[in-house]
């Protein structure tokens, strides 16, 4: 029997009246398992106008009530972690073990925005003049949205609300309507945490729903991530409807491997960052620069891990890589291999041809590894959001980091070396936002802030972390001068002698 996901407003399910569905498959089989309601309008409406009407208590509640029930809410997600994970498997397709790594990095926020009472404290300057004292302070800024996307159903989300939702604000979420099963547990436990009605909310829906969101007068700001194309439509349409935004576009994360770099350590890291999450993730290394002499034994290697690499259902406990997401990315991802020798590059491994025994209708696809890649080719210039990785060569360091700062994303980037005057420079010179010394996938830890350069962030602010605090709020500074009680006129004077 098909499972019907519904929308979460107002700390309760609400059926979607639309009339709209979207289907939700299972990437291992092919099948239709859930289906999901696309709001309208009037829903959204519906939702923005709950988390309004909450923010006017919870916007003034005491840190104290909000971290109590973050607190509780960290203990519950903590406990509830195999399920939330079993859904992201069920619907996105991700191995367990890998959906369980997403829930952790989200718990991550989650700690951060329990500590918020800190990231909170204001400023104080006394006796700027003669009794006159300026203090800085930061405020919510009310109904806040956030736009989530397919490849970390839990883990995106859990970056915007809880850091949101500690600073005083309420929040509107719409998740993929491709893998949204997460999103309503995560809002189901944050209520069972104690959070009051309407605090955080969660509307299903496509293109119809997002607009909705980009021009609601009570939406004050709007967190995205996902393409780069979108991203550059969200802050666009919403910025000219006076928000604040924050959204994280695409990557072609670039890993440049020196001729000193440990080629085994490089080899590994490449299989891991390239392929992991079967590639479907913004941080993925999808270039490998290869420096010098190293370039045949370094593709050499990585096809030899990746060759051994176990592809099957995420729920096998077997299985190191599961499926794609959805059969029509899988094809997507599959004409960038096939295109790629038409375009000059060499086919190490072609993983477009795999099949599962007993899964045969899975979104599948195997590790594909293309090397003497130009930069002119579609599989290097496209984010392709799949597991092909591609192997480019250059001469020098020099080379390889202008090869690297000439492309339109700025995500993340890593070098692998054993000079540390090569990485000191490289982590100076390389324009990205994100960089990892012999660390291939550099996501910051939750008290620093997740973002890229270019193409690959629209708008002044990163994700979570301190950058997360700020944008979440808003500063007033407070300039005060109070008569000193000296200064009292002659008569009744309860306050201090005159002694001066």
């Amino acid at each position: 029997m098909t499972k019907t996901v519904n929308h979460w407003i107002g700390g309760k399910t609400v059926e979607g009246a639309s009339g709209n569905w979207g289907p939700v498959t299972d990437p291992a089989t092919g099948e239709v398992t859930t289906r999901v309601a696309l709001a309208s309008v009037e829903e959204v409406d519906a939702a923005v106008s709950a988390a309004s009407q909450a923010y006017a208590t919870w916007g003034t509640s005491s840190l104290a009530q909000r971290t109590a029930v973050l607190f509780r809410y960290r203990a519950l997600l903590d406990a509830r972690r195999d399920d939330i994970a079993a859904l992201i498997t069920a619907e996105h397709g991700k191995v367990h073990s890998d959906a369980l790594g997403e829930v952790a990095r989200g718990l991550e926020i989650v700690e951060l925005a329990c500590g918020i009472t800190t990231q909170l404290k204001g400023e104080l300057s006394t006796q700027v003049s003669h009794r006159v004292d300026v203090a800085a302070i930061r405020q919510p800024l009310g109904v806040v949205a956030g736009i989530t996307p397919f490849n970390f159903p839990a883990m995106v989300p859990m970056w915007m609300f809880p850091l949101a939702i500690a600073c005083g604000n309420t929040f509107v979420l719409k998740p993929s309507e491709k893998d949204p099963s997460a999103a309503n547990l995560l809002a189901e436990l944050a209520a069972e945490a104690g959070l009051p009605d309407g605090v955080l909310n969660v509307v299903h829906g496509d293109k119809v729903a997002v607009d909705a969101l980009l021009a609601h007068p009570d939406v004050a700001a709007v967190s995205f991530v996902g393409s780069t194309p979108i991203a550059r439509y969200i802050h666009t349409t919403a910025s000219a409807n006076g928000k604040r935004v924050q959204a994280l576009g695409g990557a072609k994360n670039h890993m440049l491997v020196l001729p000193d770099a440990d080629l085994d350590a490089a080899a590994d890291a490449a299989v891991s960052a390239a392929y992991g999450s079967a590639g479907e993730r913004c941080m993925a290394i999808s270039a490998v620069v290869a420096v010098g002499a190293v370039g045949d034994e370094l593709v050499e290697k990585i096809r030899e891990r990746a060759e051994k690499i176990k592809i099957g259902p995420g729920n096998d406990p077997a299985s190191e890589m599961g499926p794609l997401i959805t059969a029509a990315h899988r094809d997507k991802v599959a004409s960038y291999v096939k295109g790629a020798a038409d375009q000059g590059a060499e086919v190490v491994l072609d993983g477009t041809g795999l099949r599962v025994d007993g899964f045969e209708d899975g979104h599948w696809i195997g590790l594909s590894l293309l090397d003497k890649v130009s930069t002119d080719s579609d599989a290097y210039r496209d984010e392709i959001f799949g597991p092909v990785l591609c192997v480019l060569r250059a001469e020098t360091y020099e080379e390889g980091v202008a090869l690297i700062n000439a492309s339109p994303f700025g995500n993340g980037t890593a070098i692998f070396t054993r000079d540390g005057g090569a990485a000191r420079r490289f982590q100076l010179e390389i324009e990205a936002g994100m960089v990892g010394v012999n660390v291939p996938i550099p996501v910051p830890v939750g008290y620093h802030s997740f973002g890229g350069w270019k193409d690959s962030l629209f708008g002044d602010h990163h994700i979570y972390g301190n950058d997360g605090v700020h944008f979440y709020t808003r500063g007033k500074v407070v300039t005060t001068r109070w008569p000193d009680p000296a200064d009292a006129p002659a008569g009744v004077d309860l306050g201090f002698p005159r002694n001066h």
